[in-house]
């Protein structure tokens, strides 16, 4: 089983149209508490963010916030983090909650979100890292990205093994499993062009 410790949640700094984004991020916290798991993540007292520190944060978890300088300065950093940490620059932000995390999820959320999800599974492709990445799907949200991704595979700009890798499923109990259970696979890019 993999050792999941700490777990890298991105998220939106809003909380979108249906209640169920903010519902299920209450679940996903309840259920990182339930099993021991710490929360890192951006640092923001705003949207979904805001919404699973402050679940985490009632029942006593430990919540790691990482947030550059300028947005503390606009006033957005949740000052009830167990540990807040301020860094230079969004860079810095996000390679350090890569490297706080033992696993990532990737909860319905807008572009910031998008980007460090391809940033991860840039990571994991790469071999970088070797960590699971997940994506919480709740009501659908990624259905539509999971069918582009797909497209890229049959464009062959995607190979199928860094597809399988990616972790989806709607329900907090089944992602932990998921990614609890992960075992990475699959061979880097440049090692595959040299046969």
């Amino acid at each position: 089983m993999f050792s999941l410790k700490n777990i890298t949640v991105y998220c939106g700094s809003s909380t979108g149209i249906l209640p169920e984004y903010t519902s299920q991020a209450k679940a996903l916290a309840k259920e990182m508490v339930k099993r021991k798991l710490g929360l890192v993540y951006g640092a923001g007292n705003v949207g979904l963010m805001g919404v699973i520190a402050d679940e985490m944060l009632a029942s006593k978890s430990p919540v790691y916030g990482i947030i550059p300088q300028k947005l503390v300065d606009i006033e957005v950093a949740h000052q009830g983090c167990t540990d807040l940490i301020v860094v230079e620059t969004m860079r810095d932000r996000k390679w350090l909650m890569a490297e706080k995390g033992d696993g990532f999820i990737a909860m319905p959320g807008g572009i910031g979100t998008l980007e460090e999800l391809f940033e991860i599974m840039t990571l994991n492709q790469l071999m970088y890292i070797q960590k699971p990445l997940a994506l919480y799907n709740v009501s659908g949200y990624y259905d539509k990205l999971l069918d582009f991704l797909t497209h890229v595979g049959d464009q062959g700009f995607l190979k199928p093994d860094q597809l399988s890798n990616l972790i989806v499923a709607a329900d907090p109990v089944e992602l932990l499993d998921k990614m609890e259970a992960y075992q990475p696979s699959g061979t880097p890019d440049w090692l595959q062009r040299k046969k």
